[in-house]
């Protein structure tokens, strides 16, 4: 089983890098194959481009998101990791998604009815963090919202099967580091309780 580990956030030594880290360890402990995609130091463009929207005259993915797909297409798990800012996902990440996991690797095109969803069976885990607190979110709405539109949307329109869906909130910088370890915990139990150890 192969786990790709999307993580967006400008600052290397932020919560949600350690939380790709950790879930990275954790799934490697367990025998699993991990790739880790950490879009800001890959220096991924997000910017959907004019020649990427399908038309009727033809359509091919950009060089850079050929690479992506090859990297992880024969992943089993995604593993989206990332901040809440303005209650939303990074532009980097929501980038990622629908230039990568557009047409021809998410799903292809029927002449009649739905789209053929491609990654139909496979799996999907988000982390997600934010400064606010997590009550906070779900009174005002917006942890429902970010479920429906990013979690919700995306499995539903590729055939993925969403596994478990965790946010952290109260993350700052003063936030305690006994805090901090007991969220790395929860990661890390997150994959024990999904994965078993492979078979030899």
């Amino acid at each position: 089983m192969k786990h790709a580990i999307v993580v967006g956030h400008p600052n290397v030594d932020s919560f949600n890098l350690s939380v790709a880290r950790a879930y990275q360890e954790a799934a490697i402990a367990l025998g699993y194959e991990v790739v880790l995609r950490d879009l800001y130091r890959s220096g991924f463009d997000p910017c959907l481009k004019d020649g990427e929207i399908p038309r009727s005259a033809g359509f091919e993915a950009a060089p850079d998101v050929q690479a992506e797909r090859a990297l992880i297409g024969d992943a089993d798990v995604f593993v989206f990791v990332y901040p809440l800012w303005f209650n939303v996902p990074p532009a980097i990440v929501t980038g990622y998604v629908q230039r990568v996991f557009g047409l021809g690797f998410g799903y292809a095109a029927m002449k009649e009815g739905p789209a053929q969803r491609l990654l139909f069976g496979r799996q999907m885990i988000s982390f997600s963090s934010s400064a606010s607190a997590a009550e906070w979110l779900r009174t005002e709405g917006s942890w429902s919202a970010i479920q429906n539109l990013f979690d919700e949307h995306l499995s539903e329109v590729c055939g993925l099967t969403v596994i478990d869906r965790r946010h952290f909130g109260r993350v700052a910088a003063h936030t305690p580091a006994i805090r901090i370890e007991a969220h790395l915990r929860e990661v890390k139990e997150v994959v024990s309780r999904h994965f078993t150890e492979p078979s030899s």
